[in-house]
């Protein structure tokens, strides 16, 4: 079994390389990439000695993660579809990388891109590797704020991306001036930090890696479906 500090280095050192082939070297490949570095990730978390329960994944806690993913899916779509029915609040849901999909596309993009190449790479690393191996020095609690605030600033580049595309995004750049862009990623770094916590909870509320992987999957698989259907409404 290694030290922690060189499990950390390791974990860290992928993290920062599937970022940066996902969003500037491979950016069409992460559909491999994503599932490859999950893989590579639990080998190494496994290799530093957590067990399945520390990372979520154990048998016995199945049967519940999957009832909780199943419950928060239902609680998201039916949220979403109240917010894409009410006119106030339909703009939303606006973006032109949804709006210039086609349906084969979008369908791929919701059953196979995000699920495999986005969610499984984000919930094995952050909820499950970082948050189990932060456990064994912080505390689940402590552990839980530091693995949120690197989900916060895992999305600098993806926000980076979105700021000529998402309308809420290109909002913030133009109100923010010369300083739009920065204001942006911030807002996007602070945002995905906060909801990085919410993941945390439900992770270790379940017992299980399932129930935040419901949750990504419902905001955004079921996010990037709703938008389809207003755009082409």
């Amino acid at each position: 079994m290694p030290p922690l500090w060189l499990a950390w280095c390791l974990v860290l050192g992928l993290a920062l390389v599937a970022n940066l082939l996902n969003n500037e070297v491979l950016t069409r490949w992460y559909i491999v990439t994503g599932p490859a570095g999950a893989a590579v990730l639990l080998v190494v978390a496994r290799w530093a000695g957590l067990s399945w329960d520390e990372l979520g994944l154990a048998r016995r806690t199945w049967r519940v993660g999957l009832a909780w993913a199943g419950a928060i899916i239902v609680v998201v779509t039916s949220a979403y579809a109240a917010v894409a029915l009410f006119p106030p609040t339909r703009g939303l849901f606006e973006d032109d990388r949804v709006g210039a999909t086609s349906f084969s596309a979008l369908l791929f993009a919701v059953l196979v891109r995000i699920p495999f190449g986005t969610v499984l790479l984000e919930e094995t690393l952050f909820r499950g590797v970082l948050l189990g191996l932060g456990a064994r020095t912080l505390g689940w609690g402590r552990s839980a704020a530091l693995s949120s605030a690197l989900f916060g600033l895992w999305h600098v580049l993806p926000a980076r991306g979105a700021a000529d595309s998402s309308p809420g995004v290109i909002a913030v750049v133009e109100a923010g001036g010369g300083a739009g862009v920065p204001l942006a990623v911030a807002a996007a770094v602070v945002g995905t930090g906060l909801s990085g916590l919410v993941f945390c909870w439900l992770r270790l509320r379940s017992g299980s890696l399932l129930a935040p992987i419901g949750l990504h999957l419902a905001t955004n698989s079921v996010g990037y479906l709703t938008a389809y259907f207003v755009l082409r409404g």
